[in-house]
Protein backbone atom coordinates (compact mmCIF):
# COMPACT_ATOMS: atom_id res chain seq x y z
CA UNK A 1 0.00 0.00 0.00
CA UNK A 2 3.10 2.18 0.58
CA UNK A 3 4.66 1.75 -2.46
CA UNK A 4 0.78 2.67 -4.23
CA UNK A 5 0.24 5.69 -2.67
CA UNK A 6 4.37 6.86 -2.97
CA UNK A 7 4.28 6.05 -7.30
CA UNK A 8 0.80 8.06 -6.91
CA UNK A 9 2.07 10.91 -5.40
CA UNK A 10 5.49 10.63 -7.87
CA UNK A 11 3.02 10.55 -10.94
CA UNK A 12 1.45 13.95 -9.47
CA UNK A 13 4.64 15.92 -9.01
CA UNK A 14 5.88 14.17 -12.89
CA UNK A 15 9.15 12.78 -10.97
CA UNK A 16 8.60 9.06 -12.70
CA UNK A 17 6.27 7.74 -15.67
CA UNK A 18 2.85 6.57 -14.77
CA UNK A 19 1.75 3.27 -14.66
CA UNK A 20 -0.44 2.81 -17.77
CA UNK A 21 -2.22 -0.06 -19.31
CA UNK A 22 -1.94 0.21 -23.47
CA UNK A 23 -5.66 -0.95 -23.07
CA UNK A 24 -6.64 2.00 -21.17
CA UNK A 25 -6.65 5.81 -22.17
CA UNK A 26 -6.89 9.04 -20.67
CA UNK A 27 -9.27 11.31 -21.84
CA UNK A 28 -8.45 14.95 -20.52
CA UNK A 29 -12.33 16.04 -20.85
CA UNK A 30 -15.33 14.40 -20.63
CA UNK A 31 -18.45 16.10 -22.69
CA UNK A 32 -21.84 14.48 -21.32
CA UNK A 33 -22.52 13.13 -25.04
CA UNK A 34 -18.96 11.05 -25.51
CA UNK A 35 -19.12 9.49 -21.65
CA UNK A 36 -21.21 6.36 -22.43
CA UNK A 37 -18.94 5.68 -25.50
CA UNK A 38 -16.11 6.21 -23.43
CA UNK A 39 -17.49 3.78 -20.75
CA UNK A 40 -18.26 1.36 -23.34
CA UNK A 41 -14.61 1.41 -24.61
CA UNK A 42 -13.21 0.02 -21.53
CA UNK A 43 -11.92 -3.28 -20.98
CA UNK A 44 -14.67 -5.71 -19.08
CA UNK A 45 -11.76 -7.01 -16.81
CA UNK A 46 -8.50 -4.31 -15.75
CA UNK A 47 -5.33 -5.15 -16.28
CA UNK A 48 -3.03 -6.64 -13.34
CA UNK A 49 -0.89 -4.20 -14.64
CA UNK A 50 -3.12 -1.57 -13.37
CA UNK A 51 -1.85 -2.41 -9.92
CA UNK A 52 1.79 -2.71 -10.76
CA UNK A 53 1.18 -6.45 -11.23
CA UNK A 54 2.82 -8.85 -13.85
CA UNK A 55 0.11 -10.18 -16.52
CA UNK A 56 0.88 -13.36 -14.76
CA UNK A 57 -1.25 -12.34 -12.10
CA UNK A 58 -4.46 -12.85 -13.98
CA UNK A 59 -3.87 -15.90 -15.09
CA UNK A 60 -2.99 -16.97 -11.21
CA UNK A 61 -6.38 -15.37 -10.46
CA UNK A 62 -8.28 -17.75 -13.55
CA UNK A 63 -6.15 -20.88 -12.20
CA UNK A 64 -7.55 -20.10 -8.43
CA UNK A 65 -11.33 -19.59 -9.82
CA UNK A 66 -11.07 -22.96 -11.74
CA UNK A 67 -9.56 -24.82 -8.96
CA UNK A 68 -12.15 -23.61 -6.76
CA UNK A 69 -14.67 -24.80 -9.16
CA UNK A 70 -13.79 -28.42 -9.49
CA UNK A 71 -13.13 -28.83 -5.61
CA UNK A 72 -16.77 -27.30 -5.27
CA UNK A 73 -17.64 -30.46 -7.91
CA UNK A 74 -15.54 -33.22 -6.62
CA UNK A 75 -16.94 -32.46 -2.82
CA UNK A 76 -20.67 -32.35 -3.92
CA UNK A 77 -20.28 -36.08 -5.76
CA UNK A 78 -21.56 -39.01 -4.21
CA UNK A 79 -18.77 -40.29 -1.30
CA UNK A 80 -20.91 -44.05 -1.29
CA UNK A 81 -20.94 -46.21 -5.08
CA UNK A 82 -20.93 -49.65 -6.03
CA UNK A 83 -19.51 -51.93 -8.44
CA UNK A 84 -23.26 -53.05 -9.92
CA UNK A 85 -22.17 -51.93 -13.06
CA UNK A 86 -18.81 -54.92 -12.91
CA UNK A 87 -17.23 -51.87 -11.65
CA UNK A 88 -14.80 -51.51 -8.31
CA UNK A 89 -16.58 -49.78 -5.64
CA UNK A 90 -15.03 -47.10 -3.90
CA UNK A 91 -14.16 -49.34 -0.77
CA UNK A 92 -12.24 -52.07 -3.31
CA UNK A 93 -10.43 -49.14 -4.79
CA UNK A 94 -9.15 -47.41 -1.52
CA UNK A 95 -8.47 -50.76 -0.17
CA UNK A 96 -6.23 -51.50 -3.54
CA UNK A 97 -4.87 -47.94 -3.14
CA UNK A 98 -3.94 -48.57 0.53
CA UNK A 99 -2.02 -51.54 -0.09
CA UNK A 100 -0.31 -50.02 -2.99
CA UNK A 101 1.01 -47.35 -0.72
CA UNK A 102 1.94 -49.72 2.68
CA UNK A 103 3.85 -51.43 0.14
CA UNK A 104 6.00 -48.44 -0.36
CA UNK A 105 5.80 -47.13 3.14
CA UNK A 106 9.51 -46.33 4.69
CA UNK A 107 10.39 -48.61 7.27
CA UNK A 108 10.30 -47.21 10.47
CA UNK A 109 13.01 -45.22 12.47
CA UNK A 110 14.65 -46.92 15.26
CA UNK A 111 15.91 -44.52 18.10
CA UNK A 112 19.16 -46.29 19.25
CA UNK A 113 19.91 -46.70 15.65
CA UNK A 114 19.70 -43.04 14.25
CA UNK A 115 20.99 -42.03 17.82
CA UNK A 116 23.99 -43.71 16.55
CA UNK A 117 24.23 -42.16 13.36
CA UNK A 118 24.14 -38.81 14.63
CA UNK A 119 26.79 -39.08 17.34
CA UNK A 120 29.14 -39.98 14.15
CA UNK A 121 27.93 -36.83 12.82
CA UNK A 122 29.54 -35.28 15.96
CA UNK A 123 27.07 -35.82 18.39
CA UNK A 124 23.96 -33.63 19.42
CA UNK A 125 26.35 -31.07 21.20
CA UNK A 126 26.04 -30.03 17.14
CA UNK A 127 23.01 -27.46 16.71
CA UNK A 128 22.44 -29.04 12.95
CA UNK A 129 22.34 -32.14 14.83
CA UNK A 130 19.53 -31.24 17.18
CA UNK A 131 17.54 -30.22 13.97
CA UNK A 132 18.07 -33.22 12.33
CA UNK A 133 17.13 -35.47 15.53
CA UNK A 134 13.94 -33.45 15.77
CA UNK A 135 13.15 -33.58 11.84
CA UNK A 136 13.59 -37.50 12.09
CA UNK A 137 11.67 -37.90 15.17
CA UNK A 138 8.36 -35.85 13.46
CA UNK A 139 8.80 -37.72 10.22
CA UNK A 140 8.81 -40.77 12.53
CA UNK A 141 5.49 -40.01 13.51
CA UNK A 142 3.67 -39.07 10.58
CA UNK A 143 5.10 -42.66 9.32
CA UNK A 144 3.73 -44.35 12.13
CA UNK A 145 0.10 -42.02 11.65
CA UNK A 146 0.04 -43.16 7.58
CA UNK A 147 0.61 -46.44 7.76
CA UNK A 148 -1.84 -47.19 11.37
CA UNK A 149 -4.44 -45.23 9.34
CA UNK A 150 -4.72 -47.22 6.30
CA UNK A 151 -4.25 -50.44 8.12
CA UNK A 152 -7.72 -49.20 9.92
CA UNK A 153 -9.26 -47.99 6.78
CA UNK A 154 -8.75 -51.55 5.26
CA UNK A 155 -9.63 -53.15 8.44
CA UNK A 156 -12.99 -51.46 8.76
CA UNK A 157 -13.03 -52.19 4.75
CA UNK A 158 -13.01 -55.93 5.87
CA UNK A 159 -15.46 -55.12 8.27
CA UNK A 160 -13.40 -56.48 11.23
CA UNK A 161 -13.54 -52.53 13.17
CA UNK A 162 -16.48 -50.53 13.04
CA UNK A 163 -16.23 -47.85 10.34
CA UNK A 164 -16.47 -44.37 12.49
CA UNK A 165 -17.28 -40.96 10.66
CA UNK A 166 -13.42 -40.43 10.26
CA UNK A 167 -12.96 -43.84 8.67
CA UNK A 168 -15.62 -42.40 5.99
CA UNK A 169 -14.31 -39.41 5.62
CA UNK A 170 -10.79 -41.42 4.90
CA UNK A 171 -12.21 -43.43 2.41
CA UNK A 172 -13.78 -40.61 0.28
CA UNK A 173 -10.25 -38.71 0.79
CA UNK A 174 -8.47 -41.69 -1.04
CA UNK A 175 -11.17 -42.50 -3.47
CA UNK A 176 -11.12 -38.39 -4.39
CA UNK A 177 -7.04 -38.94 -4.77
CA UNK A 178 -6.74 -36.47 -1.58
CA UNK A 179 -5.25 -36.58 1.25
CA UNK A 180 -7.23 -37.62 4.83
CA UNK A 181 -7.36 -34.78 7.38
CA UNK A 182 -6.20 -36.91 9.90
CA UNK A 183 -2.78 -37.05 8.27
CA UNK A 184 -1.87 -33.54 7.86
CA UNK A 185 -3.82 -31.90 10.97
CA UNK A 186 -3.59 -33.06 14.62
CA UNK A 187 -7.55 -32.65 16.18
CA UNK A 188 -6.60 -29.22 17.55
CA UNK A 189 -5.59 -28.11 14.13
CA UNK A 190 -2.43 -27.54 14.08
CA UNK A 191 -0.25 -29.18 10.91
CA UNK A 192 1.28 -32.24 11.66
CA UNK A 193 2.93 -32.71 8.57
CA UNK A 194 3.02 -31.17 5.63
CA UNK A 195 -0.24 -29.49 2.90
CA UNK A 196 -0.41 -30.62 -0.51
CA UNK A 197 -3.52 -30.54 -3.15
CA UNK A 198 -3.64 -34.26 -3.99
CA UNK A 199 -2.46 -37.88 -2.14
CA UNK A 200 -0.06 -38.51 -5.28
CA UNK A 201 1.63 -35.13 -4.21
CA UNK A 202 1.95 -35.52 -0.25
CA UNK A 203 3.19 -39.31 -1.15
CA UNK A 204 5.93 -38.35 -2.75
CA UNK A 205 6.85 -35.50 -0.90
CA UNK A 206 7.04 -38.22 2.51
CA UNK A 207 9.35 -40.23 0.69
CA UNK A 208 11.21 -36.97 -0.50
CA UNK A 209 11.58 -36.37 2.84
CA UNK A 210 12.64 -39.80 4.27
CA UNK A 211 15.28 -39.58 1.69
CA UNK A 212 16.71 -36.24 2.42
CA UNK A 213 16.76 -37.75 6.59
CA UNK A 214 18.44 -41.08 5.37
CA UNK A 215 21.40 -39.24 3.11
CA UNK A 216 21.73 -37.22 5.77
CA UNK A 217 22.28 -39.54 9.10
CA UNK A 218 23.96 -42.13 6.30
CA UNK A 219 26.90 -39.28 6.22
CA UNK A 220 25.79 -37.67 3.52
CA UNK A 221 24.85 -40.13 1.17
CA UNK A 222 28.61 -41.91 1.67
CA UNK A 223 27.55 -44.60 3.39
CA UNK A 224 28.10 -45.96 6.90
CA UNK A 225 28.04 -42.56 8.87
CA UNK A 226 30.60 -41.02 7.31
CA UNK A 227 30.71 -38.09 9.18
CA UNK A 228 29.33 -35.70 6.28
CA UNK A 229 26.97 -33.30 5.73
CA UNK A 230 24.61 -33.22 2.90
CA UNK A 231 26.02 -30.72 0.48
CA UNK A 232 22.54 -28.90 -0.43
CA UNK A 233 19.52 -29.02 1.73
CA UNK A 234 16.15 -29.59 0.23
CA UNK A 235 14.68 -26.95 2.33
CA UNK A 236 11.11 -27.71 1.24
CA UNK A 237 11.05 -31.09 3.19
CA UNK A 238 11.88 -29.50 6.51
CA UNK A 239 8.92 -29.49 9.65
CA UNK A 240 10.93 -26.46 11.06
CA UNK A 241 12.68 -24.19 8.13
CA UNK A 242 13.17 -21.63 10.88
CA UNK A 243 14.55 -23.83 13.56
CA UNK A 244 16.90 -24.96 10.77
CA UNK A 245 17.94 -20.98 9.69
CA UNK A 246 18.39 -21.12 13.66
CA UNK A 247 20.87 -23.60 13.55
CA UNK A 248 22.83 -22.20 10.99
CA UNK A 249 23.18 -18.87 12.81
CA UNK A 250 24.22 -21.09 16.25
CA UNK A 251 26.95 -23.18 14.21
CA UNK A 252 28.31 -19.63 12.43
CA UNK A 253 28.63 -17.95 15.81
CA UNK A 254 29.89 -20.41 17.71
CA UNK A 255 32.53 -20.69 14.77
CA UNK A 256 33.56 -17.15 15.14
CA UNK A 257 33.46 -17.79 19.25
CA UNK A 258 37.26 -15.85 19.37
CA UNK A 259 35.50 -12.71 17.37
CA UNK A 260 32.91 -12.50 20.25
CA UNK A 261 29.65 -13.05 18.25
CA UNK A 262 26.93 -13.79 20.04
CA UNK A 263 23.45 -14.90 18.40
CA UNK A 264 21.90 -11.66 19.39
CA UNK A 265 24.50 -9.44 16.97
CA UNK A 266 24.12 -12.04 13.77
CA UNK A 267 21.73 -11.90 10.99
CA UNK A 268 21.08 -14.63 8.46
CA UNK A 269 22.54 -13.39 4.88
CA UNK A 270 22.39 -15.30 1.48
CA UNK A 271 23.77 -15.01 -1.85
CA UNK A 272 22.65 -16.88 -5.28
CA UNK A 273 25.17 -19.22 -6.12
CA UNK A 274 26.43 -20.57 -9.82
CA UNK A 275 24.86 -23.66 -9.02
CA UNK A 276 21.33 -24.33 -11.20
CA UNK A 277 20.48 -26.79 -9.20
CA UNK A 278 21.67 -29.23 -6.13
CA UNK A 279 23.48 -31.49 -8.71
CA UNK A 280 25.74 -29.65 -9.59
CA UNK A 281 26.86 -29.01 -5.49
CA UNK A 282 30.37 -30.93 -5.26
CA UNK A 283 30.70 -29.92 -1.67
CA UNK A 284 29.42 -28.43 1.40
CA UNK A 285 30.60 -24.76 2.20
CA UNK A 286 33.17 -24.51 4.39
CA UNK A 287 30.95 -22.25 6.48
CA UNK A 288 26.88 -22.02 6.24
CA UNK A 289 25.02 -24.31 4.32
CA UNK A 290 23.56 -24.66 0.49
CA UNK A 291 19.89 -24.96 0.36
CA UNK A 292 17.67 -25.78 -2.46
CA UNK A 293 13.88 -26.10 -3.90
CA UNK A 294 13.04 -21.98 -3.48
CA UNK A 295 10.77 -20.62 -6.44
CA UNK A 296 10.20 -17.24 -7.54
CA UNK A 297 6.57 -15.98 -8.02
CA UNK A 298 6.03 -12.75 -9.88
CA UNK A 299 9.84 -12.34 -10.31
CA UNK A 300 12.47 -14.18 -12.16
CA UNK A 301 15.87 -14.44 -11.09
CA UNK A 302 19.19 -13.35 -14.86
CA UNK A 303 22.21 -15.39 -14.21
CA UNK A 304 23.98 -13.22 -16.43
CA UNK A 305 22.88 -10.05 -15.31
CA UNK A 306 23.33 -11.16 -11.43
CA UNK A 307 19.69 -9.50 -10.54
CA UNK A 308 15.60 -9.80 -10.38
CA UNK A 309 14.18 -9.44 -13.63
CA UNK A 310 10.44 -9.61 -14.91
CA UNK A 311 9.10 -13.34 -15.20
CA UNK A 312 8.09 -14.88 -18.72
CA UNK A 313 4.52 -14.75 -19.91
CA UNK A 314 2.49 -17.75 -18.45
CA UNK A 315 5.39 -18.80 -16.36
CA UNK A 316 4.22 -18.33 -13.24
CA UNK A 317 7.38 -19.69 -11.22
CA UNK A 318 10.64 -19.77 -11.70
CA UNK A 319 13.20 -21.66 -10.00
CA UNK A 320 15.76 -20.00 -8.18
CA UNK A 321 19.46 -20.98 -8.39
CA UNK A 322 20.89 -22.92 -4.81
CA UNK A 323 20.90 -20.55 -2.31
CA UNK A 324 24.34 -19.94 0.28
CA UNK A 325 22.81 -19.47 3.45
CA UNK A 326 24.77 -18.07 6.92
CA UNK A 327 25.13 -15.56 9.37
CA UNK A 328 27.24 -12.36 9.68
CA UNK A 329 27.25 -9.25 12.23
CA UNK A 330 24.35 -6.41 11.61
CA UNK A 331 27.79 -4.36 10.91
CA UNK A 332 28.76 -6.77 8.49
CA UNK A 333 24.96 -7.09 7.03
CA UNK A 334 24.63 -3.21 6.89
CA UNK A 335 28.33 -2.97 4.93
CA UNK A 336 27.21 -5.06 2.10
CA UNK A 337 23.83 -2.88 1.07
CA UNK A 338 26.17 -1.91 -1.83
CA UNK A 339 26.53 -5.50 -3.51
CA UNK A 340 23.47 -5.05 -4.68
CA UNK A 341 23.50 -2.54 -7.23
CA UNK A 342 22.71 1.23 -7.58
CA UNK A 343 19.28 0.82 -6.36
CA UNK A 344 19.82 -1.89 -3.51
CA UNK A 345 18.80 -4.59 -2.55
CA UNK A 346 15.35 -6.22 -2.83
CA UNK A 347 14.04 -8.08 0.33
CA UNK A 348 12.46 -10.71 -0.69
CA UNK A 349 9.98 -12.94 1.49
CA UNK A 350 9.75 -16.38 1.57
CA UNK A 351 6.64 -18.55 2.34
CA UNK A 352 6.06 -22.36 3.05
CA UNK A 353 3.11 -22.66 0.71
CA UNK A 354 1.66 -20.24 -2.05
CA UNK A 355 -0.82 -19.21 0.55
CA UNK A 356 1.35 -15.80 1.88
CA UNK A 357 0.19 -15.56 6.16
CA UNK A 358 2.53 -14.92 8.76
CA UNK A 359 1.68 -18.74 9.70
CA UNK A 360 3.51 -19.66 6.40
CA UNK A 361 6.12 -17.02 6.55
CA UNK A 362 9.79 -18.27 6.78
CA UNK A 363 12.63 -15.87 6.42
CA UNK A 364 14.02 -12.46 4.32
CA UNK A 365 15.47 -13.08 1.49
CA UNK A 366 17.58 -9.54 0.11
CA UNK A 367 18.49 -10.03 -3.77
CA UNK A 368 20.02 -7.57 -6.21
CA UNK A 369 17.81 -5.50 -8.65
CA UNK A 370 19.80 -4.00 -10.84
CA UNK A 371 17.43 -2.76 -13.61
CA UNK A 372 14.86 -1.15 -11.24
CA UNK A 373 13.68 -0.03 -7.82
CA UNK A 374 12.90 -2.52 -4.89
CA UNK A 375 9.46 -0.71 -4.96
CA UNK A 376 8.85 -2.23 -8.00
CA UNK A 377 8.96 -5.79 -7.03
CA UNK A 378 6.87 -5.02 -3.96
CA UNK A 379 4.30 -4.16 -6.34
CA UNK A 380 5.07 -7.06 -8.72
CA UNK A 381 3.81 -9.13 -5.66
CA UNK A 382 7.41 -10.86 -5.80
CA UNK A 383 8.31 -13.40 -3.47
CA UNK A 384 9.99 -16.87 -2.85
CA UNK A 385 8.11 -19.92 -2.39
CA UNK A 386 8.94 -23.49 -0.91
CA UNK A 387 6.33 -25.11 -2.39
CA UNK A 388 4.20 -24.41 -5.95
CA UNK A 389 1.20 -26.19 -4.60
Amino acid sequence: MNCIVWMARSERSGAQQPLTNPQHTTTPQLHNSTTPQLHNSFPSNDSPEIFGLHPNADLTFRNKEVAQLLNTSLETQPKTGGGSGGGKSNEEIVYEKCAELLGTMPANYVEDVYMEQIKKLGGLNVPLNVFLMQEVQRLEGVIGRVRNGMNTLQSAIRGEVVTTEEVMNGIASINNARVPKEWVFAPSGDEISWISPTLGLWYSGLLNRNTQLVSWLDGGGGGKGGGKRLNSYWMTGFFNAQGFLTAVQQEVTRAHKNDKWSLDGVEIHTEVTEYDHEGQVSRAPKEGVYVHGLFLEGAAWSKSEISLVESQPKKLFSPLPVLFVTAVTKAQKKAMEGDYGSHGGSEIAVYKYPARTDRFFIFIVTLATRAVKPSHWILRGACLLLSQE
